[in-house]
């Protein structure tokens, strides 16, 4: 893959803070060339992940289109993923696809549901203060035919998730990277830091 790539994607994404030393500001940058790699790659393999499964291949977005990366996206799925998936049209056009697949029983819905119960007291509940640990009355829990939609929804979101995370690990294993272009996190570079 061309370096132009790469280099398109940081001129894009503006550095965090410039106000350092030179010398740590050289290893940031360093880093932030690892970061990007890493976005660039991925979303190149969802491309071809998408031409595979037969998916219609988004159009292509200029780097300067990138869009914000939520804070907590960040959090739930770290830098690098939470990046591809407001960088790359593919990527998300795959992860929708693999959360379409994705199969939740009935009864894990209604598992999650019963060991939860605290996530569905009604607003009334909520504003009396009611302690949903301590054996709410049925009145202040959301029945399970109102909250089951809302449950299989966020199960089938975290498994598409999951999926989308395993489909990265396989589909980068056998990817070369070119020295200074390696994994932030990667062991193998003095720089190296691994954060979420």
């Amino acid at each position: 893959m061309p370096r132009t790539r790469v280099d398109a994607f940081l001129k894009a994404v503006p550095a965090r803070d410039r106000e350092m030393r030179p010398e740590a500001l050289a290893r940031a940058e360093r880093q932030r060339r690892r970061w990007a790699t890493q976005v660039v790659v991925a979303d190149e393999l969802a491309r071809r992940a998408c031409v595979t499964r037969g998916l219609r291949t988004p159009e292509e977005v200029s780097p300067a289109q990138v869009l914000a990366v939520a804070e907590a996206d960040v959090a739930d799925l770290g830098s690098i993923v939470a990046a591809v998936l407001a960088h790359s049209p593919a990527a998300r056009a795959l992860l929708d696809e693999l959360e379409g697949e994705q199969e939740i029983p009935e009864a894990v819905v209604r598992d999650y549901y019963d060991r939860n119960r605290d996530r569905f007291l009604t607003p009334e509940a909520l504003r009396r203060g009611v302690d949903p640990f301590d054996e709410p009355a049925p009145a202040d829990v959301l029945p399970y035919e109102r909250a089951r939609e809302g449950i299989a929804r966020e199960l089938r979101r975290t498994a598409g998730h999951r999926a989308f995370f395993a489909w990265l690990d396989q589909a980068r294993a056998d990817v070369v990277y070119a020295a200074g272009h390696e994994h932030p996190g990667d062991p193998a570079h003095p720089d190296h830091e691994h954060r979420h």
